[in-house]
């Protein structure tokens, strides 16, 4: 019997002990889970906050997400102002949002019609071209100037020059059904929003609106001429405070029959344009450095053996090539570096009358650092020119940053 009771009690011992057991792994096997939980939250938690803060600094670097990721194009303030009472500054500050200081050309409407060729609009047998730059666009050419000028102590300018579009159309041929172009006076208004403090930006869009019903553009061809050119030259000067080269004094040549390359891209025939470039009142030379590292000396900042065709404009400061050197004896003791599309050609030769040497970079040609460059050279400011349609292109603000 005690047996027995033995037993019993040995069994009931047995029993508790082992709930007991049970009940301990248990306990301990839901505190391992919470352990095991807690730790994946916080490793998980870590790693968002790590990948935040890279971001973040990511942005805080390029100043936005990733504005080339959708080049493309934009749109004219309204304005009271009538041609030829435009405002007399073309300087226009980093931090102005509007359309408000451009004026928009006052284009002669002869009420002809106008078709659509392969996409290009002809109108009184001149052909145009849709704009389609966006603010995207303008936020990443601005930012690519700003790149620069916020890491140097030059004098920076910034001029962004409209086209025949914009300029030579009235609103009712731009309204033509299957042709969509922006306004341009609203895209160069964003880009000099977002050009820092660093920056001058000039505006020669008022000074090109006022001469609209001039032979400022090429008819076959998406290039100002000379004389549109000058009116380029005439807003930096007056915006930068220096004396204005008169035209009255240089001795105007003309080279007949230019096809520009709008010729190939219509059917239509379309006819030829005049080029006229100017002889400067001034000894002045030009060296060329062509794309194999050949340098070339002119007697003239013209390449004066140009003729009729498809290359005519080429007469502008021989054409596209990496650097360019023009020199003047002027001796104003001043030397500027000009960063350039093509349209930066024919606007260069009027700027040998303020600098001693004017250096023209086309950054799409040439591989070099450009501050170092100015270093090198004694250059204290430097200007970058572009058309509206090459501001807004990837690949010119590529290029661009590639100097930098």
């Amino acid at each position: 019997m005690s047996n027995n009771r033995n037993r019993r009690n040995y069994n009931r011992n047995y029993n508790r002990n082992t709930s007991v057991m049970r009940n301990k792994r248990k306990r301990r096997n839901i505190k391992r889970l919470k352990n095991r939980i807690i730790i994946v939250a916080t490793v998980l938690i870590m790693f968002l906050l790590i990948i935040f803060i890279v971001s973040a600094m990511f942005k805080g670097c390029n100043g936005s997400s990733d504005p080339m990721a959708t080049l493309e194009t934009e749109t004219i303030g309204p304005s009271t102002d009538a041609v030829g009472t435009q405002p007399t500054t073309n300087v226009v500050g980093g931090n102005v949002n509007t359309t408000d200081g451009f004026t928009p050309p006052v284009v002669a409407d002869n009420q002809a019609q106008a078709s659509l060729d392969n996409s290009y609009l002809i109108w009184n047998s001149a052909v145009y071209e849709a704009f389609t730059g966006t603010d995207d666009s303008a936020t990443a050419y601005a930012d690519a100037i700003n790149t620069f000028a916020n890491s140097s102590s030059l004098t920076i300018y910034n001029m962004v020059v409209p086209d025949h579009t914009e300029m030579g159309l009235p609103d009712r041929v731009k309204a033509t059904e299957g042709f969509t172009t922006n306004s341009q006076a609203t895209n160069i208004s964003s880009i000099y929003s977002k050009l820092s403090a660093n920056v001058t930006a000039i505006n020669c869009y008022n000074e090109l609106s006022a001469h609209c019903s001039e032979y400022i553009y090429f008819n076959t061809d998406s290039h100002w001429t000379g004389l549109g050119s000058y009116y380029g030259y005439k807003a930096f000067a007056q915006a930068t405070g220096q004396e204005i080269l008169d035209l009255s004094t240089c001795t105007e040549n003309k080279i007949e029959g230019f096809t520009g390359s709008y010729s190939d891209s219509v059917s239509a025939d379309v006819g030829a344009d005049t080029v006229s470039y100017y002889s400067l009142p001034y000894g002045n030379t030009m060296d060329v450095t062509t794309s194999d590292g050949v340098v070339q000396n002119y007697s003239t900042v013209y390449y004066e053996n140009a003729s009729s065709g498809s290359l005519t404009y080429g007469v502008f400061v021989c054409g596209e090539n990496p650097l360019n050197i023009l020199k003047s004896d002027r001796q104003t003791g001043k030397k500027i570096a000009v960063v350039l599309d093509s349209y930066g050609n024919a606007m260069a030769p009027y700027l040998t009358y303020n600098y001693d040497e004017v250096h023209l970079i086309d950054s799409r040609l040439w591989a070099g650092n450009l501050a170092s460059y100015c270093s090198e050279n004694g250059i204290g400011e430097v200007l970058f020119i572009n058309s509206v349609s090459s501001a807004n292109s990837e690949r010119q603000v590529r290029a661009i940053k590639s100097l930098f």
